[in-house]
């Protein structure tokens, strides 16, 4: 990966001035002396939410769990530690996260964010797991965030863009730990989810649909799910699944891609944090050569925007290389796209051509308008400040958070100023 661009290699950022601080004074010491400033995690956003004109910082020497809190069912650590490390320590004390993304690769700090999420009727976004965040601001002084404290606006800072400043610690609620098991099936036609969405949805702990859109049907269906006792015998699984078929053998949710570095399948049993992610953490993600978007809907619209979707496949499919569908249940954080809303997301992994997706994406979210649709703030869209802000009911009480944490803008950049903080 090149040291101006990010994960994917296709957003190139506006300098090369990065800091990688060894401690917190140093953190604070850096943040004091910049004029701008914005933090990079692992670098899987797609925009320019994480760009700086000045400097970047990343927190990856920042790793460490601080503490375990057995009595309150809470960890904190570090903003820099990936998923994939707090889930294998997490798991040898006996305890699990409620959710994970699809990479165990990426960072807690940056994760929550922008919302990141896994999949599943009752599981929240990442961020719904933190108790308490604390930042330091752009004059390198620390505040607290705290759900001990209500007006502390937890809520509001808990996906914060990056804007309010730099991610130090984070606490998370944790739960006991679990093993699961994953299936997945083959071809499952589009039609069932009219009468069968919430059964599909919820057959699992955790549920994806994959499809390339050339057919009316999802290629693959991922089922994840929580296994009660490890140690008894599971019941077998049915070789039919609303009309998709079990599969013979380990699958890649891109066709024509080998299995190698996907989560186990099969039925096999294993810890929570090597079977919610699809993909592995002792493999590398590729270096990118794609380009990404995500649009959530609110739930009860999820198979008309569907239909609307499958209605320009044949625009979709000859530009991607797979779109996923999920659920996230709803949560009451500002800048959530599930905002006191349970909805469905719509993934579209793209192959790299920026130019032919700048086109088809006015296009998917004039199809998807109907439907109250809401970007990922970590992907690629074209919605307009205009079209978001009714979106977002509290987005001007964010503003006003931003402004009191970071006055004179530190911490802001083009994507905030024009996505977030345009009126």
């Amino acid at each position: 990966m090149p040291n101006d661009r990010n994960w994917a290699g296709n957003y190139r950022y506006s300098t090369s001035d990065i800091h990688i601080p060894t401690s917190l004074e140093h953190l604070q010491e850096l943040v004091a002396s910049r004029s701008q400033l914005k933090v990079l995690g692992t670098r899987h956003s797609f925009n320019g939410i994480a760009d700086s004109q000045e400097s970047l910082l990343s927190l990856a020497k920042l790793n460490r769990v601080i503490a375990l809190d057995r009595v309150n069912h809470r960890v904190t650590v570090e903003g820099g530690i990936r998923y994939g490390e707090l889930g294998q320590y997490l798991h040898a004390q006996g305890y699990a996260l409620h959710n994970l993304a699809s990479l165990p690769h990426i960072t807690v700090a940056g994760a929550i964010a922008t919302a990141t999420h896994g999949s599943g009727d009752r599981n929240g976004n990442l961020a719904t797991a933190v108790h308490a965040i604390e930042i330091v601001k752009a004059d390198g002084n620390i505040s607290a965030f705290s759900r001990d404290q209500p007006e502390a606006d937890v809520a509001g800072a808990a996906v914060h863009l990056g804007g309010l400043g730099v991610v130090t610690k984070i606490t998370l609620d944790v739960v006991p730990t679990f093993h699961m098991r994953q299936h997945v099936y083959d071809h499952l036609p589009l039609a069932q989810l009219e009468a069968h969405f919430d059964e599909i949805f919820a057959s699992a702990y955790s549920v994806s649909l994959f499809t390339d859109w050339n057919a009316a049907a999802f290629n693959q269906v991922w089922l994840k799910q929580k296994i009660a006792d490890p140690t008894s015998e599971l019941p077998p699984v049915e070789p039919v699944f609303f009309r998709a078929r079990l599969a013979d053998q380990h699958r890649h949710p891109v066709p024509g891609h080998t299995a190698e570095n996907c989560s186990e399948q099969m039925g096999v049993s294993g810890p929570w944090h090597e079977r919610m992610p699809h993909f592995r953490m002792d493999f590398t993600p590729s270096a990118g050569e794609e380009l990404q978007s995500e649009y959530f809907v609110p739930r009860q619209h999820a198979y008309q925007a569907l239909c609307a979707l499958n209605g320009m496949r044949e625009a979709i499919a000859p530009h991607l290389y797979i779109s996923e569908i999920r659920t996230v249940a709803a949560d009451d954080l500002w800048m959530s796209p599930s905002y006191q809303q349970d909805v469905v997301a719509f993934h579209f992994t793209w192959k790299p051509d920026w130019e032919a997706v700048r086109q088809l994406l006015p296009v998917i979210e004039q199809r998807l308008e109907p439907f109250q649709v809401r970007p990922h703030w970590g992907k690629l869209f074209t919605m307009s400040s205009a079209q978001i802000y009714p979106r977002f009911e509290k987005i001007h009480d964010f503003q006003r958070l931003l402004r009191q944490y970071d006055p004179n803008g530190k911490f802001m950049n083009d994507f905030l100023r024009t996505t977030v903080m345009n009126k």
